[in-house]
């Protein structure tokens, strides 16, 4: 008998749009409503990104595959 790793199930959206996204319009949000957190997103839009230093922290996030949508899946798919 062998072990079966059991699939993680990851987000439908696209890493590289996301990060494209986030890279140059990441101060409005439109990286966060393209995966569906629309609370945030607004949240983005209003505050330029948090400042600016949420979305860096979003962009790095989502480099490193540990960005998650709305349902709380992984935007791993490039």
């Amino acid at each position: 008998m062998y072990y079966q790793p059991v699939p993680i199930p990851v987000s439908p959206k696209s890493r590289l749009a996301t990060l494209l996204l986030c890279f140059f319009l990441g101060v409005f949000g439109i990286h966060r409503f393209y995966v569906g957190k629309v609370g945030t997103g607004i949240i983005w839009l209003l505050t330029a990104g948090v400042f600016g230093i949420g979305s860096l922290i979003d962009f790095i996030m989502i480099i490193c595959g540990v960005f998650k949508d709305q349902y709380g899946l992984e935007v791993k798919v490039w």
